[in-house]
């Protein structure tokens, strides 16, 4: 690699944001350093821990309520009297703070989702969370990730965290999917390749002209899985694509700041992807690395979800319904479908969209991150077995440890839902997916 007039390498797009949030002119892999935070982001889980936290040693403060996004989302609205008191807590620190960005219940969905369609979240800014899947807001061309609740407090104490600079791993994406294939098959293939510690504290970076052709909805489902490689997050850098996404938000680029990769930067390792060769990919249990072809075992399904933070967006809800659209779900399957945000659900009505998921025999829930992660709507029980369009298929994820999770796309979960075993989507969705730049 080459180094500028100084002697220096050229840097990354994740590590010029770090510097300009610690005071850096340049940083490097594994350089401390303490950075500001342009948002953080609160749920009603890692949250109230945090909060506790302050208020044991009196520092119940909050840098600028002005900069943080509270949405409940993981046991809305509420299942259980433990789920209402951590939702109670979270509001009731909202309204004493004076916090003006809040998405309550009927107002949000899943927190990622709801952020990043807000315009509130700006390219070349920062956001941390309690919530591994922060990294999905990198598809933005921003830095985004998870931290755990006591970075979380102190966030929320001094707008400021302490990081070790991460590595980068460049993964170029070139050509064109098959008919059939989307986002979600692309990165668990990536997955698949490198393994779910193969991207071990480093920052996941898309490019290619398969990524540049790519709308925003299947880049977030890219930046969304890098913690399922062990990634720090996943970007994307910023181009017209996204220029008009914040634009359609009322985001002009005067308010924000574009980085880009340096010709010369570091990577830590380059993986090569040719989009014509991933077919319609399924993670097998119990590790999202374990992928096989969709299809190539008539496994036999007893729930079928499609959902959460990755995949419960617009383009994925039609998908889903291109395939069940004159079908029915078979008679040995559950199927529920979970629109990630109150807006996307009323879109998906305004579509049609909800009523042929009804028609073909699926539930349709309101908007919350569901039976994801084992607390709500269509938890697993004993020997169940799921194809989930979600992120992660340990065990106990989605609730009985005996349970089997199979992670696809939403196409694939759709096709298996009518099988009635995990099928390609392929055989009965010739189109493939849709483009939705525009959403």
């Amino acid at each position: 690699m080459g180094k500028d007039s100084a002697g220096q390498a050229g840097m990354t797009i994740a590590e010029k944001i770090l510097a300009a949030h610690s005071g850096h002119d340049h940083v490097v892999p594994g350089q401390l350093i303490e950075c500001q935070t342009d948002w953080v982001l609160c749920h009603e889980i890692t949250t109230p821990a945090a909060l506790r936290m302050l208020e044991e040693r009196g520092m119940d403060v909050v840098f600028n309520p002005d900069q943080i996004v509270a949405v409940p989302d993981h046991s809305v609205p509420a299942m259980n009297i433990k789920a209402a008191k951590m939702y109670q807590k979270l509001k009731s620190w909202v309204q004493e703070k004076g916090i003006k960005h809040f998405f309550d219940v009927g107002r949000g969905g899943i927190a990622h989702v709801v952020l990043e369609n807000t315009g509130l979240m700006k390219p070349g800014q920062t956001l941390v969370s309690g919530d591994s899947h922060t990294c999905n807001a990198g598809a933005l061309g921003a830095f985004a990730t998870g931290v755990g609740s006591t970075d979380l407090a102190g966030a929320i104490y001094a707008g400021k965290v302490w990081f070790k600079v991460p590595e980068t791993m460049l993964i170029r994406v070139t050509g064109q999917t098959q008919p059939g294939v989307t986002p979600k098959d692309i990165v668990l293939e990536v997955i698949k390749q490198i393994g779910a510690d193969g991207a071990n504290y480093m920052v996941m970076e898309w490019v290619g002209d398969y990524i540049d052709n790519l709308d925003m909805e299947g880049r977030f489902t890219l930046t969304n899985m890098a913690i399922e490689a062990g990634g720090k997050t996943g970007i994307v850098a910023v181009d017209d694509i996204t220029r008009a996404y914040m634009q359609q938000r009322g985001v002009s680029p005067e308010q924000y700041t574009e980085y880009q990769s340096d010709p010369d930067a570091n990577y830590k390792v380059v993986v090569e992807i040719d989009a014509a060769k991933v077919e319609p990919t399924v993670a097998y249990p119990h590790i999202p690395s374990n992928g096989k072809v969709a299809g190539s075992d008539k496994i036999a399904v007893t729930h079928a979800y499609v959902g959460s933070c990755t995949n419960g967006r617009i383009s994925d809800l039609r998908d889903v319904a291109r395939i069940l659209k004159g079908r029915k779900v078979a008679e040995n399957v559950q199927m529920i479908v979970v629109p990630a945000t109150q807006a996307i659900w009323k879109q998906a009505a305004q579509e049609g969209l909800l009523e042929i998921f009804v028609e073909a025999g699926a539930s349709v829930s309101y908007p919350s991150c569901g039976a994801c992660l084992g607390m709500h709507s269509g938890v697993l029980g004993p020997d169940d077995i799921c194809i989930s369009s979600s992120n992660r298929n340990f065990v106990g994820r989605m609730g009985d440890p005996s349970a089997q999770i199979y992670l696809a796309s939403p196409a694939t979960v759709a096709a298996s839902a009518v099988a009635g075993h995990i099928a390609d989507p392929r055989r009965y969705d010739a189109e493939g997916r849709e483009t939705n730049a525009a959403d």
